[in-house]
């Protein structure tokens, strides 16, 4: 089965200044070419007078659709946010599923990597990737999730790609040589650790692989996990008391 991430939407928030149409262009017009300076060029390069250029307009016609920097900014994650919407999810079992979503939300950081970088910066990341986070809400639930169950796998993911990720946007040439990971084990002589095994860790990482494999492990074990019984969180008082001793 196949279908999108746009049937879960978010409530659409209301467009910056300015809805008048000024030397052709619109709101639209503006808050496209300023997502393409960021994707060619990096998030350094979005300027106002940088993207007036770009359109062959003046400043003041910039802000007269869009508002400030940080309003076009807002705008341009909006619209990256709502391409997201459009992935299509595939697999017949929820477990492919969810593995769809989830390998959608690291493509579309790496492939995007400069909106991505944007986002964070601003404190923006969850808005960016909010319909990947929808469609895969929707995914565990139709997998038999729900409640505090879903909430803990769906962040579980989360953090499982984010960290993955990190390990993707790495520059491994920013590293000195004689610190990095392989030239370490390289130098390594344990008993407790064959000499196998120590080559096999001077090798490059193959990351996309791990990433895999390590959500597939994830989204295993939450939905197949048996249910376990509630437990009342213990107090702040009561969690100090069992930490003293007598």
């Amino acid at each position: 089965m196949t279908t999108t991430a746009a049937a879960a939407t978010i409530k659409p928030q209301n467009q910056a200044t300015g809805t008048a149409k000024r030397a052709g262009l619109d709101y639209e017009d503006v808050v496209v070419a300023a997502l393409q300076l960021v994707e060619t060029r990096g998030a350094e390069a979005l300027s106002m007078r940088k993207l007036a250029a770009e359109l062959g307009v003046t400043t003041t016609t910039i802000y007269h659709h869009v508002g400030g920097r940080d309003d076009l900014i807002l705008a341009l994650i909006r619209h990256s946010s709502a391409q997201q919407a459009e992935i299509m999810i595939e697999g017949q079992n929820p477990a492919d599923r969810i593995q769809s979503v989830s390998e959608h939300i690291w493509s579309s950081a790496l492939d995007h990597r400069n909106v991505t970088a944007l986002a964070h910066q601003v404190g923006a990341t969850s808005l960016l990737a909010m319909p990947l986070e929808l469609a895969l809400a929707r995914e565990l639930q139709a997998a038999g999730l729900s409640g505090a169950a879903l909430r803990d796998a769906l962040r579980a993911i989360l953090m499982c790609t984010a960290g993955f990720l990190v390990v993707a946007f790495r520059n491994e040439a920013s590293i000195s040589a004689e610190y990095r990971s392989s030239e370490l084990w390289s130098e390594v002589i344990d008993e407790q650790i064959d000499a196998e095994t120590t080559q096999a860790l001077c090798e490059p990482p193959d990351v996309f692989l791990l990433f895999q494999q390590s959500i597939r492990a994830l989204i295993l074990h939450f939905i197949t996990a048996e249910p376990s019984p509630s437990k009342q969180r213990p107090s702040k008082k009561q969690r100090n008391k069992g930490a003293t001793h007598d």
